[in-house]
């Protein structure tokens, strides 16, 4: 795709969401930077004026509490909860008094990784978001780190969380919402060959066409201060590519990034774009990234094949082992025999049961449980290649 498609694609994109990273929230002295975010609602507000619908994912409440308390937030959980359950109202302050001035309206959504993983809330946040923006609010997200127990060590080594940073957050809100657009702002320009804070001979990268894993190794750790890092800014972009949508990574300490991201006039396209690869199915967008994983099922070779190549069902016969606790209706890991994980699945028996059908026949399954929901362990329809 030519460059001023490229342009085109992102200046005239419709439905937005922005996440404002921590880093890009402070100042130099680690302090709340009210100019920048004055300045990024300032150009919100102007795209809001020209039709857009904008949707804001923030950090910033865990160190706006922090510095109000005089505590150190990473002296342990229970501090930064308190601190964020500080900081958020106040956070919320400055973006309400501030798009007040510009007329607008904000509203504010915690979020957990539980209203994700339940399909039902899962759709009744889709439904409330979207009301939100159609009676022209601006919705302003941020992870709910007061209650959240996706940083907490206490689950077994299968669980895995569908989030645990506002980058991946941010991601799962433009798929849901079917957004045309995720603006990632850090303090980086975008994607590099090497972490240009440590080579200063590292490349910037203009537009990834398709995440492939030579892109993902270019990936580096969060800075201090920060949550993801380009490592999960590379999976916030994976889940927006994927549901149709494009991403951008930019540099949010620029003066008036927005402003330059969306000027029709603009030689230069700042950061790195993403272009979309595919639409996948909400459902499916649902199963591969939006639920926390309750167990892992590794497969052999037979069953990998037929899962990637022929979109079939999960049979008992082509599963080695299942690892972890699940019950019917969960989402849990496909992994292969090296143990890379391929593909998510919605299973249909809970894990114990499927621990005593392995490698059996689907007609052997009547007689070793004593009854018979389905043939396969996981059916297509409910299965999400990654």
């Amino acid at each position: 795709m030519a460059m001023n498609e490229i342009s085109k694609k992102i200046t005239e994109a419709q439905r937005i969401v922005f996440k404002f990273g921590t880093n890009v929230l402070r100042n130099d002295d680690k302090e709340i930077s009210l100019s920048r975010i004055y300045t990024f609602i300032e150009d919100i507000a102007y795209l809001k004026k020209q039709g857009k619908e904008p949707i804001i994912v923030t950090s910033g409440a865990v160190g706006l509490g922090a510095k109000r308390l005089g505590v150190d937030s990473s002296e342990s959980m229970s501090v930064k909860q308190a601190c964020a359950a500080v900081g958020q109202s106040r956070l919320m302050a400055i973006y309400e008094d501030g798009f007040e001035k510009y007329g607008y309206i904000t509203s504010q959504i915690l979020l957990t990784e539980e209203d994700f993983t339940h399909r039902k809330k899962y759709l009744s946040l889709h439904d409330a978001l979207n009301k939100l923006i159609e009676l022209g609010t601006i919705p302003v997200i941020n992870q709910n780190d007061t209650v959240s127990t996706a940083e907490l060590d206490f689950y077994q080594d299968a669980f895995q969380v569908c989030f645990s940073d506002n980058d991946k957050l941010s991601a799962l809100v433009a798929s849901e919402l079917d957004a045309d657009l995720l603006v990632v702002l850090s303090d980086i320009d975008g994607l590099y060959d090497d972490n240009p804070k440590e080579n200063p001979n590292a490349k910037k990268i203009p537009v990834v066409e398709e995440l492939t894993e030579e892109i993902a190794q270019y990936a580096h750790e969060a800075s201090q201060g920060g949550r993801g890092g380009m490592k999960t800014k590379l999976q916030a972009m994976q889940i927006v590519t994927r549901s149709g949508g494009t991403g951008l990574i930019a540099n949010g300490k620029e003066p008036h990034i927005i402003k330059r991201i969306f000027d029709e006039k603009s030689t230069e396209m700042p950061g790195t774009i993403f272009l979309p690869t595919e639409t996948l199915a909400n459902k499916k967008r649902w199963i591969a990234y939006a639920t926390n994983i309750q167990a892992r099922i590794t497969v052999n070779e037979g069953a990998h094949k037929a899962l990637t190549q022929k979109n079939t069902s999960l049979l008992p016969i082509g599963v080695l082992a299942i690892e972890g606790d699940c019950q019917k209706g969960d989402i849990v890991s496909i992994l292969d025999k090296e143990g890379k994980e391929f593909a998510r699945g919605m299973i249909n028996y809970n894990c114990s049961d499927c621990k005593r059908i392995i490698g059996h026949h689907s007609d052997d399954i009547l007689g070793i449980l004593g009854y018979k929901n389905y043939d396969a362990i996981i059916t297509r329809d409910n299965i999400a290649l990654l």
